[in-house]
């Protein structure tokens, strides 16, 4: 299965440009992640953007911070108190729209910056003392605006291992998203791609799945565009709900149906016990999953081959070798 874009459709993820180890930050430093560049790099092509640099402030430059102001955020220097907000936002407001002419899976943000920040980014006074940690990085704020349903992650959060994966997992899913909708599609196309995510969907989102397989049924009521808007958002909704082991073992579950009439007794056994092992988190998911993909090719199970579930990602990237 492949997991890289094609040449005429590399997956690209948008991100801060600090992160790739360029220079550009108020103290001529960088940050940058190497689990990002040196491994995640051989999958996506980064678009990088710094909005401080773009918006003319310079390297080095002062840094500034957010202002939980009467009218609103704004944007201010830490020592001159000049203020940057009018311009960040014009900025911001015109750069996300034209990431767009991109067609990004993807995007990741250094946390904690007053421009670039997801959560949790420090709101101060007027006076300069520290208000609160629940802003938004100004561009972010637009960024998230445009594209709701693109998969947006911090790189510190990254190093979380089932977040990373939950991350990864969704912009896979939403290239391949894009791709499905790039141009005309059929009813045909529409059902493959439905059961292909069938088990991944389940050990993410059962009620998200249910939903969506009414939508699928009732393709034909529904405008093109109608259509596509309803199951992108309830595709992405759905992998953004964090996978358990509980709901991983019942996929598990399922997919081990496909096999009564091809494992003898003693090879079932051993699989069921490798599947309890993993729900006692004695091994990882990769271990029922590698076992299974061999059965699947030994036994050639059609409906099973595709199966995103048993590849959502890069096996290099050891995403499911974690207890």
């Amino acid at each position: 299965m492949k997991h890289r874009g094609t040449k005429d459709a590399p997956i690209k993820v948008g991100i801060s440009t600090c992160l790739l180890g360029e220079n550009v930050r108020f103290d001529s430093g960088h940050k940058r992640d190497r689990f990002i560049t040196d491994i995640l790099g051989d999958y996506f092509e980064f678009i990088p953007v710094c909005p401080e640099m773009e918006i003319g402030m310079g390297v080095p430059r002062e840094a500034v911070h957010l202002v939980d102001a009467p009218e609103g955020t704004r944007m201010v220097g830490v020592r001159s108190g000049r203020d940057w907000t009018a311009k960040m936002r014009q900025y911001s407001d015109n750069r996300v729209k034209q990431l767009a002419k991109y067609r990004l899976s993807g995007y990741i943000l250094k946390s904690k910056s007053p421009s670039c920040g997801m959560e949790r980014v420090k709101l101060f006074h007027p006076n300069g003392n520290a208000h609160s940690a629940n802003g938004v990085g100004m561009y972010t704020e637009y960024l998230l605006k445009e594209y709701p349903l693109l998969p947006v992650e911090e790189e510190g959060r990254l190093h979380d291992i089932p977040l990373r994966e939950n991350f990864i997992v969704r912009v896979f899913a939403y290239h391949r998203l894009q791709e499905l909708f790039s141009g005309c599609f059929s009813r045909k196309d529409i059902i493959r791609f439905h059961t292909i995510h069938k088990y991944l969907l389940l050990a993410h989102s059962p009620k998200h799945y249910t939903q969506m397989g009414k939508l699928v049924a009732a393709i034909a009521d529904h405008l093109p565009d109608d259509f596509r808007s309803q199951y992108s958002q309830l595709f992405m909704e759905g992998l953004r709900v964090k996978s358990t082991t509980k709901k991983n073992v019942n996929v598990l579950l399922h997919i081990v149906g496909f096999f009564k009439r091809h494992l003898e007794a003693d090879d079932k056994k051993y699989l069921l016990d490798v599947i309890d092992d993993y729900h006692k988190q004695l091994v990882p998911l990769v271990v029922p999953v590698t076992l299974i993909r061999r059965f699947v090719d030994k036994y050639n199970i059609a409906y099973l081959t595709d199966q995103i579930y048993l590849a959502p990602h890069p096996k290099e990237l050891m995403l499911r070798n974690h207890v």
